[in-house]
């Protein structure tokens, strides 16, 4: 077995091609005949049977009170429910490399949450400079100016998807993480919920034209075991041993994995511009991480600050969210 130091680099790189890969799995079942509703179903049920394993394995059991219950109905719809749909929908007229591009702007969302609601009370010009370009990013990615550009309604359900993440980050920060609560428990009751929500919908989804191949069911199965459920037990493995930073680390490489999975795979062209637009919104992410002494002093009698762009989103998410916004220990870390 590997020893720490060692271990670290093949947790994080594993952690990265099971959470990056998911745009691709998105696309070759799309191709495969299945529907966005129909992913997004099997996705989560797939991630809850593998994570209620999990929590059994662990001596974990999912919450009994339903005030709780009522968090995860929100949660589930706002971190599960809708960006797994809207990625899928997005991805429909979209590359699987640029939906995993634009996944990475969840922080920017997040933090753009905190001022609009005005828990981020403290922005120093690093991180505003971080938001601003990171949106800058963004826009060179879309290029609304040019015939090539990628303003359509797939990309904007995809940024939605982003947004919703960050959402659902702010509220199960204050509604969900404690420290009394058991992470994976938690997590699969999350994604049963999401399923009862996603199945409901499931009269109003139009029929595919034919049945789905083989190869289209294979990917949403390694999607939802690999993809969804796996990889929530390994990023909270990987911040308990590693700490936050080396989850925030795998963050900065999902666009890169998507990107290249679906250059290799798929045979998918991303051009300079779209290469540039990422490169641009990482390095944004990257400084709205940054905080000054004075940021991480906390106000006397202030508000919980659950909406900041640090709070743990790796916790609970289940997701292919990026781990970029995680710069301190949350509770189950």
């Amino acid at each position: 077995m590997l020893s720490g130091t060692r271990a670290t680099p093949v947790r994080m790189g594993l952690l990265a091609l099971l959470w990056g890969s998911g745009f691709l799995w998105i696309k070759i079942a799309l191709g495969g005949g299945l529907t966005p509703l129909h992913i997004t179903i099997i996705r989560c049920a797939l991630g809850a049977a593998v994570l209620l394993v999990l929590a059994r394995a662990a001596g974990q059991r999912m919450p009994r009170d339903r005030r709780v219950w009522g968090h995860l109905l929100v949660a589930a719809f706002f971190c599960n429910a809708l960006p797994f749909f809207l990625f899928s929908l997005g991805e429909q007229t979209v590359d699987s490399g640029v939906a995993g591009v634009l996944n990475a702007t969840t922080p920017l969302w997040s933090l753009a949450l905190g001022l609009m609601l005005r828990t981020e009370r403290r922005l120093g010009p690093l991180r505003l400079a971080g938001l601003l370009l990171g949106f800058a990013g963004t826009l060179l990615i879309f290029a609304p100016w040019q015939q090539t550009g990628l303003a359509s309604w797939g990309a904007l359900a995809l940024l939605a998807a982003a947004a919703s993440y960050a959402v659902a980050f702010a509220y199960m920060a204050r509604h969900l993480i404690t420290r009394d609560a058991a992470p994976l428990g938690l997590s699969a009751a999350q994604l049963l919920t999401a399923t009862g929500l996603t199945t409901l919908a499931l009269p109003a989804a139009p029929t595919g034209t034919s049945f789905p191949t083989f190869t289209a069911i294979t990917a949403v199965v390694v999607l939802g075991t690999l993809g969804t459920g796996v990889t929530f037990h390994l990023n909270s493995r990987l911040i308990a041993a590693e700490g936050p930073t080396a989850a925030a680390t795998v963050g900065y490489l999902l666009p890169v994995v998507s990107v290249a999975l679906g250059a290799l795979v798929l045979g998918e062209e991303i051009g300079p511009r779209v290469v540039a637009g990422m490169a641009v919104v990482l390095v944004g992410v990257g400084l709205t991480r940054h905080q000054s002494r004075s940021d991480r002093l906390p106000l006397l009698g202030s508000a919980p600050d659950t909406l900041r762009s640090d709070t743990p989103s790796a916790a609970l998410t289940s997701s292919p969210a990026p781990a970029l916004s995680s710069s301190r220990p949350g509770p189950h870390q």
